[in-house]
């Protein structure tokens, strides 16, 4: 009998800390580095606060997690673990059921001119403690956002809003944005800059933004929200689900919302359960979860996924991945582009996604996988030719006797085994390197001072091509120096474009300058993986980010 017909019954669960920050400032897409798995757990004794679960019973969902949610505050979400189970209980404007579609959650957008968009608040939608979710709430986020001393990382979510500077701030002095303005309870505008294309206001503020509730933030000084209760213990959510409890590092617990203005949720309790890749198998083997989270935050290593398709009743998928890995470059100490070619020469990318990711995944040319639309498919990466690496950088008078300092981050066993392949590729071409091991907050610290010479980083993106985050003069989570007026340029015109067929060929001039320059080097997409079990009516889907869409509506079939 497969282990999903028998009763679930908790012996002894494993645990792990994974609290991971991530890049702080206004990039509203976080470092990929915040959702590598924790591989350092600890066993526990059976934690009584979690239920058993019994035969039959279809009312409670346990989720695995390998990473702690990092935050509660809808201002300030720099991790992707905390943003996931933030869209348990509070909600966006709109939902992102795949890539390259949108549905109205708590609003819907209009436009005749792609530069002012009517937002009508759905007429149903309340808080949970019964207050009505209107436009003030919206206007009140935007603008808190936006505020020059609120800290958040979503000012790239608002930076298109007339009113707010490329990072998505206002001028010292101004608490609302000109071009938010509230029509009545339900209804308001919002005017851009410059006229945009509606995917992209529909991705960037329409889905990244958690409207948060006036009547409970409105009274907190800006500088204070992220020490206050309402943003560290929240207790009126807008989602399908109430937050009632997180056990720091074990689990999450949530209760169903019967007030949800798009139906009560049919599964009423749900624990995100917090461990490491290697304990999420044993649990799973042992029918104690009922799916992964999944994007990098709720998944097992990849080298071990074969495990997981081996276990009757569990359904294994693998899709591509918006996401990348990085070996990125202080800019200012290799300020020649040849060199920082050679660096891309000098590596294996290949031999790395064959082996240590058992194929699963793709050497990047850029920093567009093929799950983006925008990928230029016409442009290859950079193969492996160590003899041309030596010969550019001896022609480049690059110092040889000087070690390279590089940084590799704790956490992702991949990426860890990655950094000592890249070591002695860069040693076979007479390039002595000092590698370290850092946890990842140490890590981002050093590479926010750029004290570092080469570095790996895991950047989580976007189905939006804008990367201004990343690579912009002055980007939020540019943390390699990069300030290339030619960037610069074609992101500012790439953001000009209201149409895919319009943007698409900027893009594709953007993807060929990053390789011509090399300010980064792109490694390598690994794929995402859904795992659930087969009697879960709904879960992770393809585009991941957007799985939540339909949260409400997923149910657990009575097991024989």
């Amino acid at each position: 009998m497969s282990n999903w017909k028998k009763s679930l019954k908790y012996g002894t669960i494993v645990f792990a800390s994974s609290l991971l920050l991530a890049a702080c400032g206004n990039g509203d897409v976080p470092d990929l580095d915040e959702e590598a798995s924790a591989d350092n757990g600890e066993e526990a004794g059976a934690d009584d606060s979690l239920p058993e679960i019994e035969e039959g019973d279809t009312s409670t969902l346990m989720v695995g997690l390998t990473n702690a949610p990092d935050s509660f505050n809808p201002f300030n979400r720099p991790g992707v673990a905390g943003t996931w189970i933030q869209r348990f209980f509070y909600d966006s404007l709109l939902t992102m059921p795949t890539a390259d579609s949108f549905e109205p959650a708590l609003g819907e957008f209009e436009t005749d001119d792609n530069q002012v968009f009517t937002v009508t608040i759905d007429p149903d939608a309340n808080w949970s403690d019964g207050e009505p979710i209107t436009a003030h709430d919206v206007a009140f986020t935007l603008n808190t956002i936006a505020h020059p001393e609120v800290e958040t990382t979503l000012g790239t979510s608002v930076a298109m809003i007339e009113g707010a500077n490329s990072s998505g701030k206002m001028e010292d002095g101004e608490t609302e944005l000109a071009g938010v303005e509230v029509l009545d309870d339900k209804t308001l505008t919002i005017t851009t800059k410059s006229p945009v294309d509606l995917a992209y206001l529909s991705e960037f503020l329409g889905f990244n933004v958690l409207i948060a509730p006036e009547h409970v933030f409105g009274d907190i000084d800006p500088v204070d929200i992220p020490n206050s209760e309402a943003a560290t213990v929240p207790t009126v959510f807008s989602g399908a689900y109430k937050l009632v409890e997180y056990d720091t590092d074990n689990y999450v617990h949530l209760e169903a919302n019967p007030d949800y203005y798009r139906g009560a949720p049919e599964i009423e309790t749900v624990y995100a359960r917090i461990m490491n890749g290697t304990a999420m198998i044993t649990e799973f083997q042992a029918g104690n979860l009922h799916m992964a989270a999944g994007g990098g935050i709720g998944m097992v290593p990849v080298q071990d996924i074969s495990l997981l398709e081996d276990i009757d009743g569990l359904v294994v998928e693998e899709h591509p991945s918006f996401n990348g890995q990085y070996m990125i470059i202080n800019n200012e100490r290799f300020a020649d582009p040849q060199v920082r070619q050679a660096f891309a020469y000098a590596l294996n990318r290949e031999l790395t996604v064959e082996n240590l990711l058992d194929g699963r995944g793709e050497v990047l040319a850029s920093t567009y996988s093929s799950a983006s639309p925008y990928k230029d498919e016409d442009l290859s990466p950079l193969p492996y030719d160590p003899d041309l690496a030596r010969e550019m950088l001896e022609e480049a008078g690059f110092d040889f006797d000087t070690p390279l300092e590089f940084v590799v981050p704790t956490g992702n066993a991949v990426r860890e085994q990655n950094g000592d392949l890249i070591e002695q590729w860069f040693t076979e071409i007479g390039v002595e390197v000092n590698q370290n091991n850092y946890d990842f907050p140490t890590w981002l610290s050093m590479a926010q001072d750029l004290d570092y010479d080469i570095g790996l980083m895991g950047w989580g993106h976007t189905v939006d091509p804008n990367i201004a985050s990343y690579v912009q003069t002055g980007g939020a989570s540019n943390n390699m120096g990069i300030a290339d007026p030619v960037i610069d340029q074609l992101l500012e015109d790439g953001m000009a474009g209201t149409d895919f067929d319009e943007r698409f060929p900027i893009y594709a001039e953007l993807q060929q300058h990053l390789q011509d320059e090399m300010p980064i080097v792109p490694l390598y997409s690994d794929s995402q993986f859904s795992v659930q079990v087969d009697f879960l009516n709904g879960g992770i889907n393809e585009f991941w980010a957007g799985s939540l869409y339909d949260l409400h509506e997923w149910t657990l079939d009575e097991q024989n």
